[in-house]
């Protein structure tokens, strides 16, 4: 018959409808930037640059020259009696100029002051010269004290001599400019010593420096 359904006919398959998309991919990684992250991130961003900031001005601040004395030779001393008691001595002054900047350093004029127990003796004084950057030299001066006369310390002076031992007291003066090409600038260096010389083996057997 025609109306009758036929039983092994297939039945219809269901239809699916497919769930709707979420927002975001279950594969997808999502970030959050929290507040504290941030802030953390920028605190230790500013301690690097002032870190930096603070390494950079210690290595390119200028500082003043080291001046060491290496050594103190004293020659051709007479003693004169009458008529008054002074001496005659001839003293050869070698200085270390010593340069730890990254800068050349220049200076123009250089100045020793030699005294005995407070008294000014003499000045022993050293024409310009060229020290490189981190780096040192050497300079010689030569001065000839004639009639050098220390009242009552002469005694002294002249006792020291005898035993071979005197101890001087210095004061170093320097003037120069510091820099490097076009950017140069005027430094200047004061340095007060007090030196043990032996007149024997003309060298020195202390010395201690203090900046002025």
């Amino acid at each position: 018959m025609a109306g009758d359904e036929d039983p092994e006919a297939t039945p219809s398959s269901p239809e699916y409808k497919p769930l709707p998309s979420s927002s975001c991919d279950l594969n997808d990684v999502v970030l959050i930037s929290h507040p504290s992250s941030i802030g953390r991130r920028r605190f230790i961003i500013s301690v690097f640059l002032i870190s930096f900031a603070s390494i950079l001005i210690y290595i390119f601040w200028p500082s003043d020259p080291r001046i060491k004395i290496e050594r103190v030779k004293v020659s051709h001393v007479h003693v004169h009696r009458r008529p008054v008691p002074s001496i005659d001595m001839t003293m050869l002054v070698t200085l270390k100029v010593s340069n730890a900047d990254v800068y050349s350093f220049d200076f123009t004029a250089l100045d020793v002051a030699i005294g005995y127990r407070g008294k000014t003796l003499g000045h022993v004084s050293s024409d310009g010269g060229h020290v490189r950057a981190m780096g040192s030299s050497y300079l010689e001066a030569e001065t000839q004290l004639d009639g050098v006369t220390v009242f009552a310390d002469i005694i002294n002076l002249i006792h020291d001599l005898a035993k071979g031992y005197i101890e001087f007291d210095t004061v170093t003066e320097t003037n120069g400019k510091l820099g490097i090409l076009f950017f140069r600038f005027p430094l200047k260096a004061k340095v007060a010593c007090g030196i043990l010389v032996n007149t024997v083996n003309q060298t020195i057997s202390r010395q201690s420096c203090s900046p002025v």
